[in-house]
């Protein structure tokens, strides 16, 4: 028990922990990186076969000349993602609630608050606007 506690001690245990979640975050950022290479549409397949060998060869390196290249576009990215998915739910949104009457639309409106994809105050606002026509 004492070889143990020898050879585990606070700073020890602090350092392996803290090298796991570096380790992890590492791992989040190749995936981040690797993703974001392959879904972009601005660079053609050679610059993003160059890329990833760059990164495979060199990672710590390619990764950090990456994200200092193309780090403004891996936001504009992330932006029109998330454009697009708030864009398809609105569109599923207004598709599910605009083809029936009233008392069908409030129903399939309780429907979207109980599933959680608009919160009461859109509810509130989408019941009005039914109730109102």
């Amino acid at each position: 028990m004492t070889t143990l506690a020898a050879q585990f001690g606070t700073g020890q245990v602090f350092f392996s922990m803290l090298y796991f979640f570096l380790f992890f975050i590492w791992i989040y950022l190749l995936i981040i990186v690797f993703s974001d290479i392959f879904r972009s549409h601005d660079i053609g397949g050679g610059a993003k076969a160059l890329w990833t060998i760059f990164v495979i060869v060199l990672p710590y390196l390619g990764v950090f000349i990456y994200l200092i290249a193309r780090g403004g576009k891996m936001q504009e990215h992330a932006v029109q993602a998330a454009q697009a998915q708030d864009a398809a739910a609105k569109a599923y949104i207004r598709d599910s609630v605009s083809t029936a009457g009233p008392a069908d639309q409030i129903a399939k409106l309780a429907d979207l608050r109980d599933k959680g994809v608009i919160d009461e105050a859109e509810f509130q606002r989408m019941k009005a606007k039914v109730t109102a026509t």
